[in-house]
């Protein structure tokens, strides 16, 4: 179902949009004969300080209606072929892009023409001209993650799965509701699925 789910989508952007990227540390959960490391314990921490190719980046897209892009990119630092990927075609003139001063963000803006605000955390500026902010992606960061966080960590290769999870439960107020569990199956059952129970198992995880 969650594999279904994923294949919910829209087609542009309106206004403006927010992006940034969010991290979680690669995880093949469930697969057994790991021989090149030690088991970790509920998801344990990175070797590497900062960013390192140890971590998914996640990255999120969002504009003011809450039309939202979340899904892994790639692993360690996003870069900006990975950003035209992901959301390129759901971007067009009459765009405006808030992003956090990673420079693969401006150098995607400067070259599809989009008008681009930087939001630099270390000037203390979090809001330009009382408009232009990525308030919205990070506290959905903070969402995803906690609630994450209850399954005592996730397979990357599932990751999108569970985040496109995420993003449906996040647009109802309460998830647990009948309403809600019936909408999910039913919006679930739309899309045409080829994987299988054995084929999600064996799948491998490709960024």
């Amino acid at each position: 179902m969650l594999s279904a789910l994923k294949q919910m989508d829209f087609k542009q952007f309106e206004g403006i949009v927010e992006v940034d990227e969010t991290y979680f540390l690669y995880s093949e959960k469930g697969k057994r004969g790991i021989s090149y490391r030690k088991p970790r314990k509920r998801g344990g921490k990175s070797k590497h300080r900062g960013i390192s190719h140890e971590q998914v980046c996640v990255l999120v897209a969002r504009d003011r209606t809450k039309a939202t892009v979340s899904k892994v990119a790639c692993m360690g630092r996003i870069v900006k072929t990975k950003v035209d990927t992901m959301i390129g075609s759901k971007l067009s003139s009459e765009n405006v892009l808030v992003t956090d001063a990673w420079r693969a963000y401006k150098t995607y803006a400067t070259e599809k023409g989009l008008e681009h605000y930087r939001i630099k955390s270390n000037d203390g500026k979090h809001v330009i001209k009382g408009l232009y902010h990525i308030q919205n992606v990070n506290g959905l960061h903070s969402r995803v993650k906690q609630w994450i966080d209850r399954f005592k960590g996730v397979a990357t290769k599932y990751l999108d799965n569970y985040l496109a999870w995420f993003l449906f439960v996040d647009s109802r107020s309460n998830e647990g509701t009948k309403h809600n569990i019936k909408e999910f199956l039913l919006s679930s059952f739309i899309f045409e699925m080829t994987d299988t129970y054995e084929s999600l198992r064996l799948s491998k995880f490709n960024a």
